[in-house]
């Protein structure tokens, strides 16, 4: 009895392992998904980032400042990437993510360093994310303490100097956003990018698979209609409801969190539609490449962890290594959530974040094109 109820098991074990064996794309997705965690936890994922982009406005020039500029550039947190003319073109860079940091040294820094004065220095830092500016922010003050050291006159200052007391000079840092250092601020936003990949793509993914599996799509493939409209008909009902997404998460936002809502309503409005089409198309791109369902949600689930990963999300993406960054910037939750921070905390403008909406345009004209082949083949 026992050996043949060891038989019967043996046998449905052996077909189950035959059927996985023939699925390659699972069994290509069961093999990827472990390589995929292993690398992006072990190569991509930095918490302590380095070489942030910073600008100087330079009001005064000297071996003091120079000596500071040195300082902040062989600390590895800070990589000084030109200057700015004005406090207004200093807004602006922060405003748009070009900098995260903004050094201003200040009028008469070095004639009142040389007096014995103690002149303020001041680090403008975009605080949406702190954990990405937290240690450099940490670190401006004892760098400046350091360099200033030899300029000062009179007799040599202690090794010890405190963060409020400065050594010669006096750093100030300003939190720019988000001086509270609150999470919420951060996580929030990019959370909307998240939900919204994790919904449109994975709903979409499964629309052609759906038909196909029900023994429908022959009816759809035999209709007149053309393979742009079988498109814009699947994705249409999920742009509503994406949409609908956006304002409960919005409005959740506010109420529970505090988020402020001084924003431009019309760049947030543009940059949710373009971002909510773009996660459709890759979802019907998905269904065309899929045999069945479950093949279409792994591969969704595998284009959804580098999107949580690499996108800046978790992690600070200024801390990852530059092969993870150019993968990232090909993701666009990248964009959306660089976007969505930009306009809902720092009141940017459609002019402050053209970019990220011309990359996100840029995707959903490659991934369309990439549907309409792929259906078209289908067709065939």
């Amino acid at each position: 009895m026992a050996a043949r109820t060891f038989a019967r098991i043996r046998a449905i074990a052996g077909k189950e392992w035959l059927q996985m064996r023939r699925d390659r794309t699972t069994m290509m997705m069961m093999v990827m998904m472990p390589v995929m965690q292993v690398v992006l936890f072990g190569y991509a994922i930095n918490t302590d980032p380095r070489n942030l982009p910073t600008q100087v406005e330079l009001r005064d020039d000297g071996p003091a400042t120079r000596a500071i500029l040195a300082g902040l550039e062989n600390s590895e947190y800070f990589d000084l990437r030109g200057t700015v003319a004005s406090t207004a073109q200093a807004d602006s860079a922060l405003r748009q993510g070009k900098a995260l940091f903004v050094v201003t040294i200040p009028q008469d820094f070095e004639r009142r360093l040389a007096a014995g004065e103690q002149p303020q220095i001041l680090l403008d830092s975009d605080a949406t994310d702190p954990v990405a500016t937290s240690a450099a922010a940490g670190a401006f003050s004892p760098i400046v303490s350091q360099a200033v050291r030899p300029f000062k006159p009179g007799k040599p200052a202690p090794l010890e100097v405190t963060e409020a007391q400065g050594d010669g000079a006096n750093p100030i840092v300003h939190r720019r956003y988000n001086p509270a250092g609150r999470t919420a601020l951060n996580i929030v936003p990019g959370l909307l990018g998240v939900i919204l990949t994790l919904t449109m793509m994975l709903m979409t993914a499964i629309a052609l698979t759906r038909e196909r599996e029900r023994g429908t799509l022959e009816s759809l493939l035999a209709s007149p209609a053309r393979p742009a409209e079988v498109m814009a008909g699947k994705t249409i009902p999920f742009i509503a409801m994406g949409l609908g997404q956006t304002l409960i998460i919005i409005a959740s936002a506010g109420l529970l969190f505090n988020v402020p809502m001084l924003w431009d309503v019309t760049a947030l409005a543009i940059a949710v539609s373009l971002f909510i089409t773009v996660n459709l198309l890759i979802g019907f791109f998905f269904s065309t490449l899929a045999e069945s369902q479950l093949q279409a949600m792994q591969m969704t689930f595998m284009a959804i962890m580098p999107s949580i990963m690499l996108s800046g999300f978790m992690f600070p993406f200024a801390g990852m290594p530059l092969w993870a960054q150019s993968i990232g910037y090909c993701l666009p939750t990248t964009h959306f959530i660089v976007t969505v921070r930009a306009i809902i905390l720092k009141a940017a403008t459609l002019m402050d974040v053209w970019p990220q909406l011309l990359a996100l345009t840029g995707l959903c004209v490659v991934f369309a094109l990439a549907s309409l082949m792929r259906y078209r083949n289908t067709l065939d």
